[in-house]
């Protein structure tokens, strides 16, 4: 009975110094979550920091990281933040302005006259050169008079403008009778010897036709010869 009341007592003492295990963390865990959270707020203020990177000038003491942060920091990051505050948000980005400018105005260059523009004139020249230039354009000007209108060839010469004013019947349509030894190639035979129908055809009328065809241009006896048509004439006057 004596030894297990002293094994008893023994294990008890033995547990109270013992010590204590979070439930909720490992062994470490404190140290390193304060580890980590001064590693942070040490990045932080050196990256605030404008000095850092460049040599402290002599005789000056250097800044600690809390002066940093809490001066100078503070003071960068207020002006940064004005400076965006009041930019332009049309104005171009630093270093844009080379690469994104706007071409100047074009000289000399051939447009649109703007002589009777009171103002732009009024800066180039005076009134009295102005007066000058109008005298001497006025002097330029010439008024072409309108000439009489070309007479009629009068004589013998046939006129097919007039003959195709004055037929009806249309190309190909039979109206004078021809010789039973014309044919269309006699036709086209004696039609080289013109330079146009239209000569052809006024040779034609002067030979006799349309009721004679004694030159052989007129096979058909339609009253055109080597084909000669009469309606772009008619078209004409409507």
């Amino acid at each position: 009975m004596r030894f297990v009341l002293l094994s008893t007592a023994t294990a008890l003492a033995l547990a109270a110094c013992a010590p204590s295990v979070p439930n909720d963390a490992g062994v470490g865990f404190d140290s390193y979550d304060e580890n980590r959270r001064a590693r942070v707020d040490s990045e932080l203020a050196t990256s605030l920091r404008p000095d850092v990177g460049m040599t402290q000038p002599a005789g000056n003491p250097p800044q600690s990281a809390g002066d940093a942060s809490g001066q100078g920091g503070g003071d960068d990051i207020a002006a940064m933040a004005a400076a965006a505050l009041d930019r332009d948000p049309d104005a171009p980005a630093s270093g844009a302005g080379a690469a994104g400018a706007a071409p100047g105005a074009v000289t000399n260059s051939a447009g649109i006259s703007n002589e009777n523009n009171f103002d732009a004139v009024s800066s180039r020249r005076s009134i009295e050169e102005d007066a000058a230039r109008v005298a001497q354009n006025t002097a330029q000007y010439q008024q072409i008079a309108p000439e009489p209108l070309p007479q009629r060839p009068s004589g013998q010469t046939a006129n097919v403008v007039e003959y195709a004013l004055t037929t009806t019947n249309q190309v190909g349509q039979p109206i004078y009778s021809r010789s039973p030894f014309a044919s269309k190639a006699r036709e086209q035979r004696n039609c080289t010897a013109y330079a146009s129908a239209d000569l052809a055809q006024e040779a034609f009328l002067e030979s006799g036709g349309p009721e004679r065809d004694r030159e052989g241009l007129d096979a058909d006896g339609d009253g055109f010869a080597c084909g000669w048509s009469p309606a772009p004439f008619r078209r004409a006057r409507g």
